[in-house]
């Protein structure tokens, strides 16, 4: 077993807390990074008593000076919600954090994984979306403090592995789902999930027709740590997600079932530059990885619905 020094960034927040359960199980000494905007002490309630784990508040728009072997870059509001409440801090966060992280990994020789995002591919004109495809992303638009954000982290971590021969590894994450998301973060699946649990109307946004494609979080972390294996000559972009596409109305569907709710689906105004279609080409994922998702879609759900009926008993 190669134990490891592993900084997670953002490894308060929903995808975060799962990655440094799992590194920890892994058997590695994992320093979780938050400043807590979106994450959450209570996601890491399990590993605070654990002496390989450490948790520490920073923003990582500030140098952050510590030893380490590997680093995950996730900190950054992923919902529409939370990166368009500050989309000037998002920005900095995306590309001054990305900074910061790859002067990290220059001085201590670590590997560093950006989680970028399927959102650099903008509303596309093709699908699925494969790695080679430049996207359609409205450059001043209210989503493009994320979406360009993430492009110019991308060009950063391309810039710093040719500049300086930092070793890179690029994810770019597709639609993700499971326990510990937000419920007031905006996404259609906890969306759905709360409002059919309250009885409330389920609201769609458009006519419903635009299609997602979803991926249990256990799936996409397993696709996380099999990048940063990969050796120096694999750097990604790499898709991580899940192939199979689902209409957004489907899916409102399938949670009504799964809950047993009387909720009535209403439409709402698409939001500007949501996209119609999001589907990853997982090709080279499965070629270089040898990663696809194995959770299907009605038993990840069962799982969140579940974490989610427990967590509004509490409220």
């Amino acid at each position: 077993m190669n134990r490891k020094r592993v900084l997670v960034t953002g490894g308060a927040g929903f995808l975060g807390s799962h990655l440094c359960e799992r590194l920890v199980a892994d058997g590695h000494d994992v320093l979780c990074v938050d400043n807590y905007f979106t994450g959450s002490k209570t996601n890491l309630a399990g590993l605070l008593r654990n002496p390989r784990f450490e948790a520490m508040r920073h923003d990582v728009t500030f140098p952050l000076y510590v030893e380490v072997d590997e680093i995950y870059n996730l900190a950054c509001p992923a919902s529409p919600i939370h990166y368009q409440f500050d989309p000037v801090q998002t920005t900095k966060t995306s590309v001054v954090g990305a900074i910061n992280m790859l002067g990290l990994a220059k001085r201590t020789h670590a590997k560093v994984l950006q989680a970028s995002t399927s959102e650099v591919y903008g509303d596309p004109t093709v699908s699925p979306q494969n790695e080679d495809y430049r996207g359609n992303v409205n450059p001043l638009g209210p989503r493009a403090c994320y979406d360009e954000g993430k492009r110019c982290a991308e060009t950063l971590f391309f810039d710093y592995q040719r500049q300086h021969r930092t070793r890179i590894k690029v994810a770019r994450i597709f639609n993700t789902y499971g326990p510990r998301m937000l419920p007031n973060d905006g996404r259609v699946v906890s969306n759905f999930i709360v409002q059919a649990l309250r009885g409330d109307d389920i609201t769609l946004f458009g006519d419903g027709s635009q299609t997602r494609a979803f991926c249990y979080v256990d799936d996409m972390i397993d696709g996380l740590v099999r990048l940063m294996a990969t050796v120096d000559e694999v750097t990604g972009p790499i898709n991580i997600g899940n192939p199979h596409e689902i209409t957004v109305r489907a899916l409102a569907e399938r949670i009504v079932a799964h809950t047993g709710a009387a909720s009535r689906l209403v439409y709402r105004p698409l939001p500007q530059d949501d996209p119609m279609q999001r589907c990853p080409d997982i090709t080279l994922a499965r070629q270089t990885l040898g990663w696809e998702p194995v959770v299907a879609l009605d038993d990840g759900l069962a799982k969140t619905i579940e974490y989610f009926r427990a967590l509004l008993s509490l409220d």
